[in-house]
């Protein structure tokens, strides 16, 4: 996409020690570019730079949003599998590139949790970007029952401006999220949130890690492509 450098890590415009997500101005523009189009179910989203947020206002709504890094490496979660891995066989993280972020509404609702923040306290969600839209996926759905299901619900005018998961996926570009028949391309084995969000050996790891890295790229190359 033009204006858009998808190898531009995030962290080298940042302060040391600030949240990308927060401080970064790169990441600022380069979420308003990306998500300031056509919605799906009509009408323009523009988005406004506000301090540290971008904002919609409009006869759509009022929308508050915050970057939010949608992959993670399990850094904390993981650490003991990690520390047993040498690093040369570790594949390289491609950084926190645009391929990584997305945007979640960041105004508290009834003084409760976001969905960036639920993501990350749940266990069974670990801020893994494949469970995060599983959720989504069930939300649309209306009648399946999922670990996000209750913050998603608080946030329901923002889903509704996307119509269905289709519109979602496509809107963000995640459509290498998902197999061909439209379920969710999983990064470690899954049945109905019972299994471990968290890989527990080795393998597991080093398979979770390509899946995201590979994920992170294919959606930067799909940014590269956006008019």
């Amino acid at each position: 996409m033009r204006g858009i450098d998808t190898s531009f890590d995030f962290h080298s415009d940042t302060p040391d020690g600030k949240d990308p997500d927060r401080y970064s101005p790169t990441m600022r523009r380069y979420q308003q570019l990306l998500w300031g189009k056509e919605l799906p179910t009509g009408g323009h989203f523009d988005l406004s730079p506000v301090r540290h947020h971008l904002e919609h206002h409009s006869s759509l709504g009022d929308f508050f949003l915050a970057s939010d890094g949608f992959t993670t490496r399990l850094q904390k979660r993981a650490r003991r599998v990690i520390r047993e891995i040498p690093d040369d066989e570790l594949p390289k993280w491609p950084g926190y590139t645009v391929g990584s972020a997305i945007v979640f509404p960041s105004n508290r609702v009834g003084g409760m949790m976001t969905i960036n923040g639920a993501r990350g306290f749940l266990a069974k969600i670990a801020d893994r970007p494949d469970l995060t839209v599983e959720c989504i996926r069930r939300h649309y759905l209306g009648s399946q029952p999922n670990p996000l299901g209750k913050v998603l619900l608080r946030y329901e005018e923002f889903f509704k401006l996307f119509g269905d998961f289709k519109g979602y996926v496509e809107f963000f570009l995640l459509q290498d999220l998902l197999q061909d028949d439209g379920t969710v391309r999983f990064f470690h084995p899954f049945d109905d949130f019972k299994t471990p969000a968290v890989p527990k050996n080795k393998d597991e790891y080093l398979s979770y890690l390509q899946a995201s890295i590979d994920f992170i790229g294919a959606r930067n190359s799909r940014i590269d492509r956006e008019p």
